[in-house]
């Protein structure tokens, strides 16, 4: 399911405007799902998908600790990549794929700081 989740999202993000620069990104001790390009931003993406809307919404489960783990990734990507032109931000697509009906995707702009 979450690598249908994280297909949905690249491809949801690309309709979007956003350019997939990597996916499933192994930096340091953390992964982050998708490093996408929007505009003159890199956006580190974390995608959380659920099968049923169970009223709980799959973004609530980027909580402090994941956030810290992203982060600390993202760290790593800039230091790897260092560029004053760039800006970044941490986005979280939410997804959920019922076994009836239409999938559901929310976009997260800026969903949370360093």
């Amino acid at each position: 399911m979450g690598d249908r989740g994280e297909d949905k999202a690249a491809r949801y993000l690309q309709l979007q405007g956003y350019r997939i620069l990597d996916r499933n990104v192994q930096l340091g001790r953390y992964e982050i799902d998708i490093i996408a390009q929007d505009g003159d931003t890199v956006a580190f993406v974390e995608v959380k998908t659920r099968s049923e809307d169970d009223g709980i919404p799959p973004e609530t489960q980027v909580n402090h600790e994941k956030q810290r783990r992203i982060i600390s990734a993202a760290r790593v990507y800039m230091s790897q990549r260092p560029d004053d032109e760039v800006y970044y931000r941490f986005d979280i697509v939410s997804i959920i794929l019922p076994t009836k009906g239409k999938t559901s995707i929310m976009l997260f702009k800026d969903a949370f700081r360093e």
